[in-house]
């Protein structure tokens, strides 16, 4: 009997390990191992359910210059995935009886000359503050990094003017976000990095979670980084961000926050998607308006913004999401109120994480993901492209496919883009992007029928 106890343990092991494994983690790796392996995807995933893990994988490095490989633990810029973070500060000050969100703009910077604006139209992008960016990369001495303080002296000298009167519109503003960044420091007598460790990160237990923007001033470094790095087409390798003259921006602005600037892990992020679920830090009541449409996005997509994240209604349920850009990263955290779906994608090299949780979503729902596949042109003759050609519409936007020849192109009004048939019914896109156009044939060799292909999903285009 002690001679089969261990292996009766070992079976028993297996079993449960079988029973835990979700029925769609093995579509959700080998979809995303294709986008890995023919669009370059890099970066960490996870995806949850009810709070428990289902799915959670590395893909790549975390260092295309030493290859370095990712971790569980890998630490990622989340550009503005941070800005739910920064608004959970706004919002415990508020719970503690330090502001108000009606509270103006002027009130705690008299030298900015933006007035009857509020800190409510500052969290729900309604305030019409322009963009320091631009500005700042017109007349900023590159030789310096800038700091929140000096973006704000920059904005109250050179006095750039509001987009619009607050509270008549939506755009979203990177420098709202910042300066509410400011205004907890004003109000706490704290770093924004102090604040948001004590308030936030050490009480969940994000233990892999800091304010991180002193790589480039202050020389500073995090065990397990993972290095955020761009594509170069002519040079075929990846190369970071710093490097590449049009992108110099990510080191003079290096030094602002509230935008963006929070790191973490996707195990850290999950932590946080549960707090935000439980309000665990907030009041019930502040944590519902959090996360409450407070202003229109769009009417069509029934789309809205609370403070700091997105709230839309999508064929799979209600949607709290918030995605991240910044050199080197793409980043999307998305909750399925619904079905309490987690999905977390972090990319370090810039890979469509926004599409990639979209991919996953469409598995765990059970719908139709193709996966990535290399795709090779077919000698193209112009009496096959000329069967393709005309007007289609997606999702109410419109778009032409135009032949000149022997070659074919999408035009919109982005411009234009060349594409490549690879079979007598399909096209695909020479940007490298995994985006397709599959046909139907009908009567006399016409197009019955016309898909676009996204990242595996299939959309059904409109012949116009």
């Amino acid at each position: 009997m002690k001679k089969l106890f261990p292996l009766f343990c070992i079976v028993l092991f297996a079993c449960n390990q079988k029973e835990k494994t979700h029925p769609a983690a093995q579509q959700m790796d080998e979809y995303l191992t294709g986008l890995q392996k023919y669009y370059r995807f890099n970066g960490n995933v996870l995806v949850a359910e009810n709070g428990k893990i289902v799915f959670q994988k590395s893909y790549g490095v975390a260092n295309f210059d030493s290859q370095r490989l990712l971790n569980d633990t890998s630490v990622f810029e989340l550009a503005s995935v941070s800005k739910q973070f920064t608004a959970t500060g706004i919002l415990l000050l508020k719970d503690k009886g330090k502001l108000l969100l009606t509270d103006s703009l002027r009130h705690y910077f008299p030298e900015l000359p933006y007035s009857n604006i509020t800190l409510w139209h500052m969290l729900t992008h309604t305030s019409g503050l322009p963009d320091y960016e631009r500005p700042m990369t017109e007349k900023w001495d590159k030789s310096k990094i800038a700091f929140n303080n000096d973006m704000i002296a920059f904005l109250a000298k050179e006095k750039p003017a509001v987009s619009f009167e607050p509270g008549k519109k939506w755009e979203y503003s990177n420098t709202a976000y910042a300066i509410l960044a400011s205004i907890i420091e004003k109000v706490s007598g704290q770093t924004f990095a102090e604040f948001m460790k004590q308030h936030i990160f050490q009480p969940l237990d994000m233990t892999h979670t800091r304010i991180y923007n002193t790589r480039r001033s202050l020389k500073d470094t995090i065990p397990n980084y993972a290095y955020g790095f761009v594509y170069d087409d002519s040079l075929k390798k990846h190369l970071l961000p710093d490097s590449v003259p049009d992108l110099k921006f990510v080191i003079y602005l290096d030094g602002i926050q509230g935008d963006g600037i929070v790191n973490s892990t996707t195990n850290d992020l999950l932590k946080w998607d549960r707090a935000i679920k439980n309000h665990t830090l907030l009041k019930e009541e502040t944590q519902n308006e959090m996360l409450k449409g407070q202003a229109i996005v769009d009417t069509a997509k029934q789309s809205t913004y609370g403070f700091g994240v997105f709230i839309e209604k999508t064929d799979f349920g209600n949607i709290i999401s918030h995605s991240g850009g910044w050199p080197g990263y793409v980043t999307m955290l998305v909750r399925n109120t619904d079905k309490d779906q987690t999905y977390i994608v972090l990319s370090n090299n810039s890979s469509n994480s926004t599409g990639i949780s979209n991919g996953l979503q469409h598995i765990m729902a059970g719908k139709e993901v193709l996966t990535a596949y290399e795709h090779k042109e077919i000698a193209p003759d112009s009496a096959s492209l000329a069967v393709f050609a005309g007007d289609y519409e997606l999702n109410g936007a419109k778009f032409k496919l135009e032949q000149r020849g022997t070659k074919i192109y999408r035009i919109n009004p982005l411009g234009e883009l060349e594409l490549k048939q690879e079979s007598p019914t399909k096209l695909f896109y020479s940007d490298g992007s995994d985006r397709q156009i599959e046909f139907e044939l009908g009567a006399g060799k016409k197009v019955s029928k016309a898909w676009l292909i996204n990242l595996g999903i299939k959309t059904e285009l409109k012949k116009l």
